[in-house]
């Protein structure tokens, strides 16, 4: 194994450094309450970000190139293990088989004689005698610091360092300690460390994001910054469980884009819409139209409501502004009953069900259903949680960014989440309660 020149240390020491070359293995271990309280400070910030960059651009550039080499992050509690380790300068350490599996590289170097940065380095090294494609090292060679510090699935790194005495002779002992460990073994020969292919072209889900160091053409797997390629306005989050925006005050729209300068004359503000809902009697964006009940054209009379089925099709939202400018919403399906029903009447006008324009055609309906990105649900369009659902089957399913509900006639007039842009019929509903009170007019 390739190790520093020790010409400027007196020559007795040759034999014993050839005698105290370390090896890699891992195993289970926890230090014993004991050992920490012998522990010496640990590494230094600057000494941990030197540890942990030199190990992630070694990573990214073995060779053959890896396909699912993840980068690592530093761990303080394996820091602390590897220090305690290190302070027991080569003697075995207990071992508890319920802790989980940790990766071990750890070597003594004559005290003062190469540096921590130097050992990792070496224990690369160790490349020149190690072929991936028979995953084998050259005959009494030591393989197993390189194939720890590749281990592709190791993802958490921490390392300590501590002057010994062994004998007459000062020592340093140099750990690193590795989670999830490697090395291995199936019918006692180690399995490769990584898989061979195009960088970052095995990432797991997890763990598909690539990073790329500005000075080498490696890549490493690592935790995606932004998986939904998509970012928020004017200061909104974005939730990349979901990938949707949360909007501050005063924003709305997908990515927060739209600013609410909406002013309800007769009914309350929805911030997370931008719009209004108008009190009863009243319509149009600002709720400040005086609006009289449409009884001639009420298409169907369900326990006192009034269904109308618009004969155009249009986008959700303008759709939606259209019912108000009746005195409407959207039509709120909260039972089976009304969802039978509705899907019957709409069955019958399945030869006429059709709305053409010079390139669409529609036999889906528009109901007052979305999903809102500040509830993680869906809503209906006055604000109420969803309590009853008629969802058809491995629906909802966001393809395409569905946040707006149809009913949708391939599906028996079950629910579909759709584009909201999308040209739908619409059904506007009037509510017993609110015709009870409505002005008849003149």
């Amino acid at each position: 194994m390739p190790r520093p020149d020790p010409s400027p240390r007196p020559g007795a020491l040759l034999p014993m450094l050839l005698a105290l070359l370390g090896v890699a293995w891992a195993e289970v271990w926890t230090p014993q309450p004991q050992e920490q309280a012998s522990v010496p400070r640990a590494l230094s910030r600057r000494e941990s970000f030197l540890l942990l960059s030199l190990h992630n651009r070694l990573r990214s550039m073995v060779q053959p190139p890896a396909a699912n080499m993840q980068r690592m992050d530093w761990s303080e509690s394996l820091a602390q293990r590897a220090q305690a380790r290190a302070a027991l300068c080569g003697t075995p350490a207990p071992s508890l088989a319920s802790t989980p599996q940790v990766g071990w590289n750890e070597q003594l170097w004559p005290a003062g004689l190469v540096s921590f940065v130097e050992v990792v380095s070496l224990w690369f090294a160790e490349r020149q005698q190690y072929s991936h494609a028979e995953a084998e090292c050259a005959h009494n060679a030591t393989c197993t610091h390189y194939t720890q510090l590749v281990w592709a699935t190791s993802s958490q790194l921490g390392c300590g360092q501590h002057l010994c005495s062994v004998g007459q002779a000062a020592m340093e002992a140099f750990v690193c300690a590795y989670y999830p460990g490697g090395n291995w073994e199936i019918n006692g020969k180690t399995i490769i460390p990584y898989k061979k292919g195009a960088w970052c072209s095995l990432c797991t889900a997890r763990v598909s994001g690539c990073f790329k160091a500005w000075d080498h053409e490696g890549g490493l797997c690592e935790v995606p910054r932004n998986p939904c390629r998509m970012s928020c306005r004017n200061h909104g989050h974005l939730n990349t469980s979901t990938c949707h925006c949360h909007c501050p005050p005063g924003y709305t729209g997908r990515y927060c884009q739209v600013r609410c300068s909406v002013q309800c004359v007769h009914g309350r503000f929805r911030e997370e819409e931008c719009s209004c809902i108008c009190h009863v009697g009243y319509g149009g964006a600002q709720c400040a139209t005086k609006v009289h009940f449409p009884f001639h054209t009420c298409d169907l009379r369900i326990d006192g409501d009034c269904f109308m089925v618009s004969s155009e099709a249009d986008t959700y939202y303008r759709a939606k502004m259209k019912c108000q400018r009746r005195g409407g919403v959207l039509a709120q399906i909260e039972s089976q009953k009304v969802q039978d029903i509705l899907a019957f009447y709409l069955g019958r006008l399945e030869t006429t069900n059709e709305v053409t324009d010079s390139d669409f055609e529609t036999r889906n309906f528009w109901i007052g259903l979305t999903y809102k990105t500040t509830k993680d649900s869906f809503r209906w369009t006055t604000g109420e949680h969803q309590a009853f659902t008629s969802f058809a089957f491995g629906q909802p399913d966001n393809q395409g960014f569905g946040n707006c509900v149809e009913l949708q006639a391939s599906a028996a007039f079950n629910w579909n989440d759709q584009r909201c842009k999308t040209r739908n019929r619409y059904i506007c509903q009037f509510a017993q309660e609110h015709i009870s009170r409505w002005d008849p007019g003149p």
